[in-house]
């Protein structure tokens, strides 16, 4: 691919759209079949007025669509359009507060086209192939570093908090999905999220990422402050929560790993051991959200068009004690 150099007029084709993200749209029905119908349109307005080319999708999401993208000088960035269920004002507002710190920098936020324009970055930590404890103390240790970006002026409790919009969540998707797991991890997963309910401390929580696993974190080009072992954060939901569920989010991955494993209980409790150490953060706290988001991240895919990531995240929770 060419760029155009600092006098050039940015021009831009429609790119060939993940599976993924394609059939997330076409699962919210008339709303998202018409997303996909703007989406050249909204491309092309986007890399005129931001006065970039775009490339290739980065694959890996569902709910926005992610592209490749240089500036006049040549530069790499990014750019992120959500899916009309997937309103990006607040992530943009966390990126904003963290000023790169822990997070990818934010260049430009278009709210009226639902787009981010984002510094560029190199591969992510899952890309790295390294041995799961050294993955689970990087994440850790930059989820400590994120977790210290300051709280929106005037922010109220949310209302509800995580675990009761989980719970609720599985409630409902679970009987409307045809039952995809056994009742007993169900009530285990309601158990949980009342559990942390019930814990929920508005004055101690932080802004959580959200979905702080190994693909979401992403290596910056130059080394600046804030960035731990040289990964920042992508993609945050930035709500206020205990820091334990980024943590138990951190947890509710390997699920290859787990299926493979003769003890698959005793070896994710070694890694939730590893978390809890390495945080300061209560063990029981972490598996509980841990195995809270397996489900109902399980659950989510199956409903948003990533079968069998979803069959085997529900699979895995059958098979933990």
């Amino acid at each position: 691919m060419s760029y155009p150099d600092q006098q050039s007029e940015p021009v831009s084709t429609a790119p060939a759209l993940p599976d993924r993200v394609r059939n997330r749209a076409l699962s919210l029905g008339p709303v998202g079949a018409e997303w996909l119908a703007d989406l050249p349109e909204r491309l092309a307005t986007l890399s005129r007025d931001w006065s970039v080319v775009l490339g290739e999708p980065i694959s890996g999401g569902s709910a926005s669509l992610v592209l490749r993208a240089r500036d006049t000088a040549g530069r790499p960035v990014v750019v992120k359009i959500g899916q009309p269920d997937t309103v990006l004002d607040d992530q943009a507002d966390t990126l904003d507060r963290a000023a790169g710190r822990g997070y990818a920098r934010l260049l430009a936020h278009d709210r009226s086209r639902n787009a981010l324009l984002l510094e560029g970055l190199g591969p992510s930590l899952e890309s790295l192939g390294q041995p799961p404890e050294q993955t689970l103390e990087l994440l850790c240790d930059l989820l400590r570093e994120a977790w210290q970006v300051p709280r929106p002026i005037g922010v109220v409790r949310p209302e509800p908090d995580k675990a009761t919009a989980l719970a609720a969540f599985i409630e409902e998707a679970w009987p409307a999905l045809g039952r995809p797991c056994p009742r007993p991890v169900i009530d285990r997963a309601l158990r949980y999220a009342e559990r942390r309910a019930a814990a929920f401390d508005f004055d101690r929580s932080v802004v959580v990422h959200g979905d702080p696993h190994a693909a979401n974190a992403l290596r910056t080009l130059t080394p600046r402050a804030g960035v731990v072992s040289g990964f920042v954060f992508v993609d945050p939901d930035g709500f206020l929560d205990d820091p334990a569920y980024d943590l138990g989010v951190v947890l509710r991955d390997w699920h290859q790993e787990l299926i493979a494993a003769a003890d698959p209980d005793a070896l994710l409790r070694g890694h939730c051991r590893l978390l809890a150490d390495r945080s300061g953060i209560e063990p029981a706290r972490i598996w509980e959200w841990g195995f809270l988001e397996r489900v109902s991240s399980g659950l989510y895919c199956l409903r948003y068009g990533a079968p069998e990531l979803g069959r085997a995240l529900l699979a895995t929770a059958g098979r933990l004690a």
